[in-house]
């Protein structure tokens, strides 16, 4: 098995993606290593994040291989590039974006945003490993479904507004995992409460399971 295909049975396995953008590094670190210890796999650092190099760095340090560790909100090769250099070992997109064709050339795993039945085919047709669903919420579970019907064998990873009740219907609509931001992680990664991440965390953790 290679590591890009690796990269979506580990994704069907664990079913939850978090997603870290914050306005504090040190938060943000917190904030992952909270996430890690409460069990969450696969989480990514948006590069929109504050010192969002120094945050995947020092979280890769800290984590080593036992966490799948990505970089969000990448558009550039440029981008891609240096997210690599900095401890991520997988890209995600928002769109697609320049950096998808070069990062799947690469050989690194990429879930690639998409929202329509186009974008979704140019998403494939460059390789990617993934398709982020995104903004997921202005469709919702039911339009996931749509999309599995001419799509039955894409990975789909709904992102954006996904809330741990959501979770259990965008899985049964076809999901292999979802991504969660701000429902997931709120704002710890600006400084706010990790007792209240942990309790989320747990909250998702659970709906994935079942």
């Amino acid at each position: 098995m290679s590591e890009r295909e690796g990269f979506v049975e580990r994704l069907a396995e664990h079913r939850l993606l978090g997603i870290i953008r914050g306005t504090d590094p040190d938060a943000s670190i917190a904030t992952a290593l909270a996430l890690a210890e409460e069990g969450v796999r696969l989480f990514e650092v948006s590069l929109t994040s504050a010192d969002a190099l120094r945050v995947l760095r020092e979280v890769r340090a800290a984590v080593g291989d036992d966490i799948e560790l990505g970089a969000g909100t990448v558009l550039t090769a440029e981008q891609a590039d240096t997210a690599l250099e900095h401890g991520a070992t997988y890209i995600v997109t928002p769109a697609v974006a320049p950096s998808v064709a070069y990062s799947v050339g690469l050989g690194v795993p990429v879930v690639c945003g998409a929202l329509t039945p186009t974008e979704v085919v140019t998403a494939i047709g460059l390789g990617v490993d993934a398709v982020k669903i995104f903004p997921a919420n202005v469709a919702g579970p039911r339009y996931l479904k749509d999309l599995r019907a001419p799509f039955p064998d894409v990975p789909f990873v709904p992102v954006g507004g996904v809330g741990a009740r959501e979770v259990p219907e965008y899985l049964a609509n076809g999901a292999v995992a979802v991504g969660v931001a701000s429902p997931l992680c709120g704002d710890a990664p600006d400084g706010g409460d990790l007792e209240e991440l942990r309790g989320r965390a747990r909250d998702f953790l659970d709906q994935v399971a079942r």
